[in-house]
Parts: structure tokens; C-alpha cells; sequence
């Protein structure tokens, strides 16, 4: 299952306009919109721009309507489909990201199953997705109530220590541990059960030093990208451990396609088949989705009885930390016909002290207010063909 298979086929003809205005979106003023998050999606939309032949326009303003349609790239996934419909958003030909029927689809909620049949769930909730990812997500369950995280935690603490997840918060930011009841407690008693009723609380096998892959796939001017690679991690000026960057090795065509050409150890094809299994049930149960932008970050690792497990942790469906990446293989693809496999690392660096490589693709360096000190670019190995090697 690809993006062929969504609600646009890649392989049929463009049926948009010719000619297209590139804009960026700030979807909510409090979601990802940061001076380096807002600086690193005008260097995507402009790059996007470019591939197609089309201009970027700077940001969004629906008070100063253009002659030409619009092609947005937004802040985050897009939770209303009525109102992406009434903006011309109507397939992967009309952003670069992705939409969902409900907000909760497009957080870590839908990675694991309710606590029981009688569970709170919000209106929309499919509780069939829960059996067709059982063998492609960690062991955990997603919580709408306190005394519903209690008795998911206790439960999962029988396996070992237990990962509490915000099902909002990236790169890691908000999550804790506990290794027992009294800890659990603790943890949930200092909790908004109010932000737990609205948004919902994932509670998660924790695993011990894992192994993170992202496995992803886009769309953009009908051409077809599959790719899959290794996180990093990084600390950020604060001290806390969070998402670094990825390096990626990139494909044209579909999964089938990264499968064939890159011929993955265990481990690995693992991880592309969970991402693969888990965008199909997203398909299947919530129809009404979809995105030319898929990214799934798959954790393995030993859980607290010394058993290996591997599982998708979570989606992204918009603009994210491997963008980069992903933007310099679509490059890399349009000026090379003959290329068929690009290997890109993303790097996010914080400090006064980062130093990017020559020739390397800086899609930010500078002192965000929020974040401080911070660089972001991305590199291409050069091996047989500029910027790719062939299989």
C-alpha cells in the first residue's frame, strides 16, 4: 500500500491547473510556529515551487486572493475536511502534507487500542484500526480518562516500565517513565484531566535504548518517492534529548520499489513492512484521509523482560524533522532522470558552535527566540551519479 493507492492515483495525469502560487499555512498560531518552523517551511514551499515551476508567495492571505489556484504547505495535518475542501485542498495534488476526518487521527491516539469496549473515545473513533496495527505498534493503549490511564498503566507495568506519551508533543518533548505504581500515580495525579479528555494520553511499553527508523513516502508534480533510514538523537540548548535528524536512503516508486532496491536486513524490512501495514489501516479505517506527505517513526528495541519488539510509535502528515531530506532527493531526482537512489542526512544542530559542511542545504541557522541557537540543513552523498548512487 502507497500513495498510489490513496485518494489520488500518482500514475494518472495531473488533472490540476497548469499554473499554481506556492503558499506556506500556519494551520494554529500555537502549532509549530516557532521564527525556525515558520523560516524552515519557507524553504521547503520555495523549493517545492521550484520543482514544479511555479512561484512561491509567501504566506497565506485569504484577504489578498491571486489569478492563479493554490498549492499550500502547511503548519500541521489538516483536521477539517470541509474547510480544506472550500479552500481547494481536494487531493495530494494540492498540498504538501496530508488531511484527516477528525483532529485526534493526526496524533499518537490512534496508535493503540482503548483500555475496554466501554472506554471514553472521541466522536469518529474507529475501533477497528486498533486489531489491523495490533502487529505493528508497541504494546500500550490510548486513555480519554485518569482512571482509565490508571488501569492502562498498571496493566503494561507488568511488563515493565511504561512510556506516558502527550499525544501532541514532538521530538520526544513531554514524555515520561515510570517503573511503578506509586510513580504512575505520581505522574497522573500532576496531569490535566481536562487536556486528557479533550486530546487523550497514549501509555506505552517503554523500550531500553532503541533503535529508531523513519520509513516514509511522498508525492509531489506525480512524482513518487519511497525512503527509509535512522533517527538521531541530539541535545537541545535546555539539555533534553530530542529528534536530531535522520539519514535516508530514498527511492523512486513505492514501497515495493525500496524494498527491492535497498534489500533491507531483518530489522529493517520490519519497520517498512509495520509503517507499510499501519498506513493501510489508516486508509481503510478512516477513508476520508489523505496525504502526499507520509512519515512513520518505527521504535525497536528490548521491553522490560528482555523481549525485542518493534513497532510504529507515531505519524506525520506535514512538514517534519526529515523534510530536508526528502526535498533534496525530489532535487536530486528532477536533475538526474537516471537516478534511482539518493542517500540524504538531515541534521538538526543546536549551540552558538554549528558548523554546516560545504555544500550542504541550510534550510535554517540562526537564534530562534523560543529555541535558541539552532542550524538545520541537510547533505547529499555524492557517490556514482551527482547526488545518487545507482542499484
Amino acid at each position: 500500500m502507497d500513495l498510489r493507492l490513496n485518494t489520488v492515483m500518482a500514475a494518472e495525469p495531473a488533472t490540476g491547473p497548469a499554473t499554481r502560487r506556492v503558499v506556506t499555512w500556519d494551520v494554529r498560531p500555537q502549532g509549530y510556529c516557532s521564527e525556525h518552523e515558520h523560516a524552515t517551511r519557507a524553504n521547503v514551499a520555495q523549493r517545492l515551487a521550484a520543482l514544479q515551476g511555479w512561484a512561491f508567495a509567501g504566506a497565506y492571505d485569504a484577504s489578498q486572493p491571486g489569478p492563479d489556484p493554490l498549492y499550500f504547505v502547511p503548519s500541521d495535518t489538516l483536521t477539517d475536511p470541509h474547510q480544506a475542501r472550500a479552500m481547494g485542498i481536494a487531493g495530494v495534488d494540492d498540498l504538501f502534507g496530508g488531511v484527516v476526518p477528525h483532529a485526534f487521527v493526526a496524533t499518537k491516539a490512534i496508535s493503540h487500542p482503548l483500555i475496554g469496549p466501554d472506554a471514553v473515545r472521541p466522536l469518529g473513533w474507529s475501533a477497528r484500526i486498533a486489531g489491523e496495527i495490533a502487529d505493528a505498534a508497541l504494546p500500550g493503549f490510548t486513555c480519554f480518562s485518569l482512571d482509565e490511564a490508571r488501569a492502562a498503566g498498571r496493566a503494561l507495568l507488568d511488563i515493565g516500565r511504561v512510556r506516558l506519551k502527550p499525544v501532541t508533543a514532538t521530538g520526544g518533548r513531554g514524555q515520561q517513565v515510570v517503573d511503578g505504581i506509586d510513580a504512575l500515580e505520581r505522574c497522573l495525579d500532576a496531569m490535566d484531566d481536562r487536556a486528557i479528555a479533550t486530546e487523550g494520553l497514549v501509555l506505552e511499553t517503554n523500550l531500553e535504548q532503541p533503535q529508531t527508523y523513519s520509513v516514509g513516502q511522498l508525492i509531489v508534480a506525480q512524482r513518487l518517492a519511497s525512503y527509509c533510514g535512522e533517527q538521531r538523537l541530539t541535545r537541545d540548548n535546555a539539555g533534553q534529548e530530542v529528534y536530531g535528524g535522520s539519514d535516508l536512503l530514498l527511492v523512486r516508486g513505492d514501497f515495493d520499489a525500496l524494498l527491492a532496491r535497498v534489500d533491507p536486513p531483518p530489522p529493517l524490512r520490519r519497520a517498512i513492512e509495520q509503517a507499510r501495514r499501519y498506513h493501510r489501516a489508516v486508509i481503510d479505517c478512516y477513508p476520508d484521509f489523505f496525504a502526499s506527505r507520509v512519515n512513520y517513526d518505527v521504535a525497536q528495541g528490548l521491553d522490560g523482560q528482555g523481549d525485542w519488539r518493534s513497532g510504529v510509535l507515531e505519524q506525520s502528515w506535514r512538514v517534519g524533522g526529515a523534510t530536508g531530506a526528502e526535498i533534496a532527493a525530489l532535487e536530486a531526482f528532477h536533475q538526474d532522470p537516471a537516478c534511482q537512489r539518493v542517500h540524504a542526512s538531515c541534521f538538526e544542530v543546536y549551540g552558538e558552535a554549528a558548523r554546516v559542511p560545504a555544500g550542504a542545504i541550510v534550510a535554517y541557522q540562526g537564534n530562534d527566540p523560543e529555541t535558541g541557537p539552532l542550524c538545520k540543513y541537510t547533505v547529499i552523498e555524492t557517490t556514482a551519479t551527482p547526488h545518487a548512487d545507482t542499484p
